[in-house]
């Protein structure tokens, strides 16, 4: 194994500088060091380094649309974004409903070896909704499956749902949620508030996130059941989870980049890059999502990072595919929401989009303290650089970025994986 010697970083960006060094895969020393005979010194003249990130959310798309993106393609968008391990929804095609797909998922990504990349499993076969896929046969195959979904589909039976928790305790993974009620957003194609009403949107109300999630939330709880809910959006939903963990409920919860930053002004424009599934909500919730994952109501930030072929976004908005690019600008949209106004400091970011993450799932090696004798998973940010996106720059085979031309704070100036570099100045290594 190499050793790297980063010099004169900021741990959790707080304090004087120190040199850090990695050795054998993990944290060996910390303070003033020579650098030993052939190490790689990396330079951080005061850069924040914080534990790498890990995604609950993240589509790969491979198998099955390896035009949109693949398991390498949004491997190296996720280790330029500063993640060491990632969590691959299950919609893919065939849909990771089995042990086969799955362990697919998870050869591919150790053959990159720039992320973990860990596979979701289907909560049911083919994402129908009908019957449960072999969770147990996923759970201890070789991928290890520790979470469930069946992302971009809510499982809406109830008896379905109750079930799959309660096979999900004796397997001791998670069960994520993908909180719509089907029967409230039929048509549905943005926000149902006054923007989408004057525009000729059909909506897409917050009761049908709310209702989902006080439903799950009480099965969880009979079910002595590890529950998560995936995008959160709505502020309904805030209280809900309050609740839930109030009464004890294993409940965790997720926000995207994008419902922390942007709201359903943009509908006005008509471009479907802004379309997404939950859709961008008004200010009031956006400002709520702030303030529940500073409060610790929402637990993580998960990117829901969804590649596109350009003929699937560049279209009407009916037809337009929901979703967004996210993995290479989520450091900079939490920077921007939640750091820049004081809501969040980097240690608060450590815990949102790496420590939690990692609890969650329980991923051992993942969201370590920086200390000697931990696991060299580390990401190396410059705080005060900013930077303009485009899409076209994007390590992703999709270009569909909502933030095209913004210029936003935080720089990932180094990933390791191991305590081997992955990408280091923008490039992968």
């Amino acid at each position: 194994m190499t050793t790297v010697l980063l010099r004169q970083v900021r741990p959790y960006g707080e304090g004087e500088p120190v040199d850090v060094l990695v050795s054998g895969g993990v944290i060996s020393r910390i303070g003033e060091i020579e650098p030993p005979s052939g190490a790689e010194v990396i330079e951080g003249a005061g850069q924040v380094l914080l534990p790498g990130f890990v995604d609950l959310h993240t589509h790969l798309r491979e198998p099955g649309r390896e035009d949109t993106e693949t398991i390498e393609t949004g491997s190296a968008a996720a280790a330029l974004g500063g993640y060491t391990a990632v969590f691959a929804m299950a919609n893919t095609d065939p849909v990771a409903d089995n042990a086969v797909v799955t362990d697919h998922v998870w050869r591919r990504g150790r053959e990159v070896g720039l992320v973990d990349v860990h596979p979701v499993g289907a909560v049911t076969v083919g994402l129908a909704g009908e019957r449960l896929a072999e969770m147990g046969t996923m759970a201890n195959s070789v991928a290890g499956v520790r979470m469930f979904s069946d992302d971009g589909h809510c499982v809406a039976d109830p008896l379905l749902m109750r079930r799959a928790l309660e096979y999900s305790t004796a397997l001791g993974v998670v069960v994520a949620q993908h909180a719509e009620e089907p029967r409230l957003t039929v048509g549905a194609q943005a926000h149902e508030g006054e923007r989408a009403a004057r525009l000729g949107y059909a909506g897409w109300p917050a009761s049908a996130e709310e209702s989902i999630v006080a439903r799950d939330c009480v099965l969880a709880r009979h079910a002595r059941a590890r529950l998560h809910v995936c995008h959160v959006s709505a502020a309904g939903t805030v209280d809900v989870l309050r609740w839930a963990k109030d009464q004890g409920t294993e409940v965790s919860a997720e926000v995207t980049p994008h419902h922390l930053l942007l709201t359903d002004e943009r509908l006005a424009t008509f471009d479907p890059v802004n379309k997404v599934n939950p859709p961008l909500r008004a200010e009031a919730d956006v400002l709520r999502m702030r303030q529940a994952l500073a409060d610790g109501v929402i637990d993580c930030v998960a990117t829901d990072h969804a590649p596109h072929a350009p003929q699937e976004k560049d279209t009407e908005w009916a037809a337009a595919r929901p979703g967004m690019l996210g993995l290479q600008t989520a450091l900079s949209v939490v920077a921007e929401t939640m750091v820049r106004p004081g809501l969040l400091d980097w240690r608060g970011v450590a815990r949102v989009m790496s420590e939690r993450p990692a609890e969650i799932v329980g991923l051992p090696d993942q969201g370590r303290p920086l200390a000697v004798g931990e696991p060299a998973n580390l990401v190396l940010i410059d705080a005060d650089a900013e930077w303009t996106v485009r899409g076209a720059g994007l390590a992703s085979r999709a270009a569909n970025t909502p933030y095209e031309g913004l210029r936003l704070p935080a720089v990932v100036t180094a990933t390791l994986l191991r305590g081997r570099v992955t990408s280091r100045e923008g490039k992968i290594v």
